[in-house]
């Protein structure tokens, strides 16, 4: 390893050590049910789940459970660590690779994500497309999806490169967001997106 490495090693490892304890201490904390913690740049927001935000998350997940094989890697508001200071996500919907496999300490790495889908709370929006959409380009997370029921839009991005991705396209609901030339290869319907 190269000094440089062994730095990057070495930050990573004390923010997976630092997002454990506030995980450990956000565990311990009485969380109202129905709300999704998540940390991001180090400070911790929790958004309640709303019907339409679970719906949509549904339809996002039976999509992909129907494209693919049912034993398709999918995961939901599963914490998962991305590049940058403290950012311990759980993504609405996160597809890992086919052979992706959980870390020794029961972690997924978010090299192995090809697709994250985000679904807008009023709290959360400016997360979804500012920090967390730049964490995920870091991450060369092939496909962004973000479902807004507020405006009745989704908004796809791919082609990650240098923090922020090439390709910006936005559907509005009802339409079908056009995904076969990414790693997903399919196509999504919005028409039961439902707006708030």
């Amino acid at each position: 390893m190269t000094v440089l490495e062994d730095r990057i090693a070495m930050a990573d490892s004390d923010n997976t050590r630092q997002l454990d304890e506030m995980f450990d201490r956000l565990e311990k904390m009485p969380v109202p049910e129905g709300f999704k913690v998540e940390i991001v740049e180090g400070a911790v927001f929790m958004s309640p789940q709303r019907d339409t935000h679970w719906k949509t998350i549904l339809l996002i997940i039976k999509a992909l459970l129907g494209h693919f094989d049912e034993d398709v890697n999918v995961l939901s508001d599963v914490r998962i660590d991305f590049p940058g200071q403290l950012n311990g996500y759980c993504p609405d919907v996160a597809k890992m690779r086919d052979d992706a496999e959980q870390d020794s300490r029961g972690r997924w790495r978010y090299q192995d994500v090809e697709f994250i889908a985000e679904v807008i709370s009023k709290d959360t929006a400016a997360n979804d497309y500012g920090p967390k959409k730049t964490a995920y380009a870091l991450a060369q997370v092939p496909v962004y999806l973000v479902a807004d029921p507020y405006v009745g839009k989704c908004r796809l991005f791919t082609q990650p490169k240098d923090g922020d991705y090439v390709s910006d396209l936005s559907i509005a609901y009802g339409g079908e967001v056009d995904m076969t030339t990414t790693p997903l290869g399919l196509t999504l319907p919005t028409a039961k997106f439902r707006r708030d």
